[in-house]
């Protein structure tokens, strides 16, 4: 079902030490993911921006039981696997490889590093949660090593319950990420400067 685009920026994999995967949210691009990338400190990352076919990881909203929203979640997860088996394959160990999503991509970058935890460079979720009615933890294997988290969200929003965003830090913190939540009162679905600066200085620069 996804598997079909990616569009690349930044170093050639062949010539980059690390690699950020960058997520859009639904009805988005991988152009408009990759814009983000001019306020990152990204300079030495070759950048990679799988796009989802019709532009949605998932039909439905992520707090649906995650069988209505098949198959494209598992497919969405399969294809990370195989773009994070590929990255490896040429040279770019799991702890020099980043994830980044904004909404869908951010809960969709939460579950597949929560599914396959390892000491990653790092996870930057902008306004997500970890999938499913309920968060379904025999789902969730493996040691995070200390990775770095970064949850941002927005206090309301109207896709993502705040209540989500913690319990999701909370998996995180037993799987033994380091993780940073930032909610920010009526900010509205969206990225702002405060998270932008927080991922630069605690999960790109290092």
């Amino acid at each position: 079902m996804h598997g079909d685009k990616i569009t690349y920026r930044g170093k050639k994999i062949s010539a980059a030490d690390k690699a950020l995967i960058m997520l859009h949210g639904r009805g988005g691009s991988a152009e408009d993911i990759l814009s983000l990338s001019t306020y990152l400190e990204v300079e030495d990352f070759a950048l990679l921006a799988p796009e989802a076919t019709n532009n949605s990881w998932y039909p439905y909203s992520f707090l649906v039981p995650p069988a209505q929203n098949e198959p494209g979640l598992s497919s969405a997860l399969q294809w990370l696997a195989a773009i994070e088996q590929d990255l490896v394959s040429q040279g770019i160990s799991a702890e020099h490889i980043y994830f980044l999503g904004f909404s869908q991509g951010a809960c969709l970058s939460l579950e597949y590093t929560a599914r396959h935890a390892k000491k990653y460079g790092g996870v930057i979720a902008f306004t997500g949660g970890l999938i499913g009615d309920q968060l379904y933890t025999e789902n969730y294997q493996g040691d995070f090593e200390h990775t770095p988290v970064f949850i941002g969200s927005s206090d309301p929003d109207p896709h993502i319950p705040v209540e989500r965003v913690h319990a999701s830090e909370e998996v995180m913190q037993k799987m033994n990420a380091v993780t940073t939540v930032k909610i920010y009162p009526d900010r509205g679905h969206t990225v702002s400067q405060q998270e932008i600066d927080l991922v630069n200085q605690l999960i790109l620069k290092k």
